[in-house]
């Protein structure tokens, strides 16, 4: 995949975006800067896609993005995405997630955003 660069090497940049997604599907929203949520919109409607497909291969692509984490009742990100978040999306075709523009941090004036799951 072919991400924006975010200022960050390459590994630095998947490791940063692997725990975004994961910590989306197990909080259903986060707040982060607004380059980082476009960038992880692509992938979290990816993540969903596979989801939608459900077949042993979807899983295990899946498997090797999303972290190995519970949510607090003990299922895991991956287990999450395609029992309870892909399912919603059935009928959807797309536009699975949406970023809400919150302002600026205090600290250096990034643009913040709030990433978070259609209903």
């Amino acid at each position: 995949m072919a991400y924006s660069r975010l200022r960050r090497s390459s590994d630095q940049r998947k490791a940063l975006l692997r725990d975004l997604v994961t910590d989306l599907i197990l909080n259903g929203q986060i707040e982060t800067t607004l380059a980082k949520a476009k960038e992880l919109k692509r992938i979290a409607d990816k993540m969903v896609t596979l989801g939608k497909n459900d077949t042993l291969h979807s899983r295990r692509q899946a498997a090797s993005f999303v972290r190995f984490e519970k949510d607090e009742d003990g299922n895991y990100a991956v287990q999450k995405l395609f029992s309870e978040i892909a399912p919603k999306f059935a009928n959807r075709n797309g536009g699975y997630t949406r970023i809400i523009k919150t302002g600026y941090r205090r600290g250096d004036a990034a643009p913040m955003a709030i990433i978070s799951w259609v209903e």
